[in-house]
């Protein structure tokens, strides 16, 4: 049972009270910690906070692959005032080193892989340097962090010179639930990122909700974590709302193939499933559609009383294959294939689709999968308003706008952007386009923000890359889509600067736009390389406001 109060960190501090003998994180395959190994650990790193002069407000990064060490960070910056700022791995050193200077990091805790590509001397205002995979201290300014590092144990000890139990912790409330409890980017990339202020209520509200929602999970309960937890959806809906209820969190730490997914699944069989439509979709059309398209399967498909018995099979088969135990499958992140969503409602699997973005932490719109819609992502969650900025919502696509707990302060250090963020009458705009039917069920008919969703939940912004693309030789303008699951790279040439430099046939020119992406891909994540090049014959056509019609490209 969660423990309800107006403090979300008085709310972390009882679970940990109420849960103190409960698995609380594993690493999969690996280490499991209990709800007092890490209590304990955050003790000890509050310890070394106060060695370092970190002080409440103060900025703390953390930067690596999901595992228990990066979710115990993030609980003690959180349980002590400061403020995380967790970085996705994935992003280049580069644009890690410009979110922790533009975050005003004053501690950077970060994985040993990432660590060797970092250059310090490039963040200067970094204060100390810890290692996550082992807390082993790599670089400092202070004299005293050296001393807290070699006695941490013994000034622990003195701290607590009996046993820690759950008496020992005891975390001040924030003094305002509407100040910022973290910062979130949203992307890494200098020019592009926005450091989104989230406050102390945007988190309680999120994680209220999904207690709301979801019952059945509760400190019994096993969860995977296959979503990075530096962005805002796996971070609330596979970590901190498990805490604050008393659930096992089982970090996967491996690239989240759908194979390793599944054997995971039917292993730890969590009680709730968080993906993206990717996943999904993956496993549809690489499991499912083959069988659905033999010509025996598709006649029985046509019989009422054949088509019944096949697709509760499938949905039996599909369910095992999940763990079997989950309540049900929450999508999110980006629009759900149309044929999947119609397939898996026609046989009874429990899933539904939820919207949001890392603006509202990130809950927006959802309903449980007994009462989902196809095409939907169902109505405006609790303490969330949503209204679209049409002259007839009900038909005609305006964009969508929110109001609520969930809505963020604005973005860090970026007051042009905040403002633009907002209605005068205080609506946050999302970007994205939408109707509303007569119930309230949000219909999303595109996204003027463009963001791609990646194959494990990381956001892609093409007009970054495009940005990148642009700058190259021969290249007049260029256009980023996702094909299948693969980023693809329009793009219309400079025929006549080509030509004067010797590139006279078209394959010398695909030749060289294919050079051109070599060079572009050493600059991004894997996530978002570029995989194919199509040379456009014309320029793309254009808006009044001389914007490319992504749409007419997109498919």
């Amino acid at each position: 049972m969660m423990y309800i109060s107006d403090s979300l960190i008085k709310m972390i501090e009882e679970s940990f009270k109420q849960n103190w003998n409960r698995p609380a994180l594993s690493d999969y395959k690996g280490i499991t910690l209990y709800y007092r190994d890490v209590a304990r650990k955050i003790a000890k790193m509050h310890i070394v906070f106060q060695g370092v002069g970190v002080k409440k407000g103060d900025k703390i990064a953390v930067c690596s692959k999901n595992q228990s060490n990066w979710a115990v960070v993030f609980l003690a910056t959180l349980t002590y005032g400061a403020i995380p700022v967790p970085i996705l791995h994935e992003f280049k050193p580069s644009n890690i080193e410009h979110i922790i200077n533009h975050s005003d990091s004053k501690i950077l805790f970060v994985g040993n892989a990432i660590l060797e590509s970092l250059t310090i001397n490039h963040m200067q205002n970094l204060n100390t340097v810890i290692c996550l995979d082992d807390f082993s201290l790599v670089h400092t300014k202070e004299k005293q962090t050296y001393i807290t590092m070699e006695h941490l144990n013994e000034m622990f000890g003195k701290a607590y010179p009996k046993l820690f139990g759950p008496e020992c912790i005891s975390y001040e409330a924030e003094a305002d639930t509407n100040e910022m409890a973290m910062i979130n980017y949203t992307s890494g990339t200098s020019g592009f990122s926005k450091g989104v202020m989230i406050p102390y209520r945007a988190l309680r509200s999120n994680a209220i909700f999904a207690y709301e929602v979801l019952p059945q999970v509760d400190n019994m309960s096993n969860v995977v974590s296959i979503l990075p937890s530096a962005h805002m959806y796996g971070m609330m809906f596979e970590f901190l709302f498990e805490i604050m209820v008393g659930a096992h969190v089982h970090f996967l730490t491996r690239v989240p193939s759908p194979s390793v997914i599944v054997k995971a699944f039917e292993e730890i069989k969590p009680k709730i499933i968080i993906s993206v439509p990717l996943v999904i979709e993956k496993i549809y059309k690489s499991r499912l559609q083959p069988f659905l398209s033999t010509p025996g399967v598709r006649f029985l498909l046509r019989l009422p009383i054949a088509d019944k018995k096949i697709k509760t099979q499938i949905n039996d088969t599909l369910t095992n294959s999940f763990g079997g135990e989950f309540e049900e499958v929450i999508i999110g992140g980006a629009a759900f294939n149309r044929e999947a969503d119609n397939f898996f409602n026609s046989i009874g699997f429990r899933y539904t689709v939820g919207y949001g973005m890392t603006e509202c932490a990130p809950i927006i719109t959802y309903a449980d999968w007994k009462e989902k819609r196809v095409g939907s992502c169902g109505y405006a969650a609790p303490r969330m308003q949503v209204r679209i900025n049409s002259s007839d919502p009900l038909s005609i696509p305006g964009e969508i706008q929110v109001k609520g707990e969930n809505t963020m302060l604005g973005y860090y250090k970026n007051e042009q952007a905040t403002n633009e963020a907002f209605t005068e009458d205080g609506w946050m705009r999302t970007g994205d386009l939408g109707i509303l039917d007569r119930d309230g069920f949000l219909y999303i008919k595109g996204r003027s923000k463009n963001m791609i969703l990646g194959p494990s939940g990381q956001n892609i912004y093409p007009e970054e890359i495009e940005s990148i693309i642009n700058n190259m030789p021969y290249v007049v303008e260029s256009l980023v889509i996702e094909d299948d699951g693969k980023m693809v790279a329009l793009i219309y040439p400079d025929l006549e600067g080509a030509a004067k430099d010797g590139f006279t046939t078209a394959a010398m020119i695909e030749a060289k736009m294919k050079e051109n992406i070599n060079v572009v891909n050493e600059e991004l994540p894997n996530y978002s390389k570029i995989s194919s090049v199509k040379i456009m014959p014309e320029e793309f056509e254009k808006t009044p406001k001389r914007s490319i019609k992504r749409y007419i490209y997109q498919n």
